[in-house]
C-alpha cells in the first residue's frame, strides 16, 4: 500500500487543511500535534477546527517525547491523527510491543527530522532567532550545529511504517508530499482535495544526510568511549548526579508506575547510615546515584531511542543521553535490533533460544 498525496502548499499550511479534512468529516476524533504561543511551545490535544491555527508541527523543540503522552491514551471510538517525529514514533513502537499502547487509537503521521534544539534554548528566546538558519540547513540536508548532540548522529530519521510519512529534509517548503504508507491512511485521505498517485519513497535522497550522521557518530562514540573507559570514569561522570532522578522522568521507555529506585528499597535510614559509614568511613549523599545510572542503562539497553530528552534536563549537564545511545547501540547491534524500527520486532531480552553467543561457550 503506497500512495503519495500531493498538496500544493507550504507543509505547515497542507498538513492543517489535511487535518482540518478529518475532523470535518469526522474522520477522527481529535489531532495531536506541537503548538507554540507566545515563546512557548507544548503537546496538545485539538478537538476544535478553529484551533488547528495553533498548531506548530514542524517546529523544532521537543517540550516532551510525544511517544511518552501517546501510551497514556485510552482507547477511543475514533483515532486522534497524531503528529511526531521519528525518535518520537520509534519510543511509541516500544510502548505498544510492552503493552503500555495501542496503534488502534491513532493515525500516525511522521516526518524526516533536522533535529531539535535543547529546551533551554527555546526558554531563552534563542530558536526563533536562528530559525531562518536551522530552515535553510534542512533545505540543503546539512547538519545544524544547534541541535541536540544525539539530533547530529541519529540516522532513523525515515519511519516508513508510520500510515503516513512526509520528507521534509532536502526539500523546498512549496508543496507537501505526503506518503501513504497503510490502508488506514489511505481511507482516511479518501475525498480529499490533493494528488493522489501510486509512489513509494525514495530513500536515496535522504542517503547524504545519513551518511554524514553516521560520520558524525564515530567521532561522537570515540569521545564517548574514551570518556567511559572504566568503572573510576563513569564515577566521574556520574558523580556530579545531585539523584532528582528527572532522567528517568522523561524518559519515554521508563513507563513503571513505581520505579524500583524510587521505593523503601533505597530508603536510607539511621541504622542503615550508622553501617554504611562504620564500613566505609565516609558516605556520599544521596546515596547510590552511580548504582541507579547503572541500573537504569541495564534497562535501557535494548531501548533508548536517543531522543535526548534526559540530558536536556539534567541539572548537572551529565551527558546521559551520549552514554545511554552509545551502550544501547552497542547491546542492541549485538542482535541486529533497532529499538522502534518495527513493531513486528521483538525485544531480543524477550526472546528466548537454546544456543546464543556460542564464541562465549553459552
Amino acid at each position: 500500500m503506497n500512495k503519495l498525496l500531493t498538496i500544493n502548499n507550504n507543509r505547515t499550511d497542507a498538513v492543517k487543511s489535511y487535518l482540518k479534512f478529518l475532523l470535518e468529516n469526522d474522520k477522527i476524533s481529535g489531532v495531536f500535534s506541537l503548538r507554540t504561543h507566545k515563546g512557548a511551545a507544548d503537546y496538545s490535544l485539538l478537538t476544535e477546527v478553529s484551533q488547528l491555527d495553533e498548531i506548530n508541527p514542524f517546529y523544532p523543540v521537543m517540550p516532551v517525547n510525544g511517544g511518552q503522552l501517546l501510551s497514556r491514551f485510552t482507547k477511543l471510538d475514533k483515532p486522534i491523527a497524531v503528529i511526531i517525529r521519528p525518535c518520537e514514533f520509534r519510543a511509541f513502537i516500544e510502548l505498544v510491543k510492552r503493552e503500555q499502547g495501542s496503534l488502534d487509537n491513532f493515525l500516525l503521521i511522521t516526518y524526516s527530522c533536522g533535529g531539535v534544539f535543547p529546551i533551554k534554548e527555546n526558554a531563552l528566546g534563542n530558536v526563533e532567532k536562528v530559525l531562518p538558519k536551522y530552515w535553510d540547513s534542512v533545505q540543503k540536508g546539512e547538519i545544524f550545529a544547534g541541535v541536540r548532540p544525539t539530533c547530529k548522529v541519529c540516522e532513523h530519521i525515515m519511519p516508513l511504517d508510520s500510515d503516513i510519512y512526509i520528507p521534509v529534509i532536502g526539500k523546498e517548503d512549496k508543496q507537501c508530499k505526503m506518503y501513504l504508507n497503510s490502508e488506514k491512511a489511505v481511507e482516511f485521505s479518501e475525498g480529499f482535495d490533493g494528488k493522489l498517485t501510486d509512489e513509494t519513497f525514495d530513500s536515496k535522497s535522504i542517503e547524504p544526510l545519513i551518511n554524514r550522521r553516521k560520520s558524525e557518530k564515530e567521532k561522537f562514540f570515540a569521545e564517548i568511549k574514551s570518556n567511559t573507559k572504566d568503572l573510576d570514569d563513569m564515577i566521574e561522570i556520574f558523580g556530579k548526579c545531585v539523584g532528582c532522578h528527572g532522567c528517568s522522568r522523561v524518559c519515554p521507555i521508563c513507563y513503571c508506575t513505581l520505579c524500583d529506585f524510587e521505593s523503601f528499597n533505597y530508603d536510607y535510614n539511621v541504622a542503615i547510615l550508622e553501617k554504611e559509614v562504620a564500613q566505609k568511613g565516609a558516605l556520599r549523599l544521596p546515596p547510590d546515584t552511580l548504582f541507579f545510572h547503572l541500573g537504569r542503562l541495564s534497562h535501557m539497553s535494548f531501548s533508548c531511542v536517543g531522543c535526548g530528552q534526559c540530558t536536556d534536563v539534567c541539572p548537572a549537564d551529565i551527558p546521559v543521553a551520549s552514554i545511554f545511545k552509545k551502550i544501547g547501540e552497542e547491546t542492541a547491534g549485538m542482535f541486529d535490533f533497532v529499538p522502534g524500527r518495527s513493531v513486528e520486532e521483538q525485544i531480543p531480552v524477550m526472546i528466548y533460544k537454546e544456543e546464543e553467543f556460542p564464541e562465549l561457550g553459552e
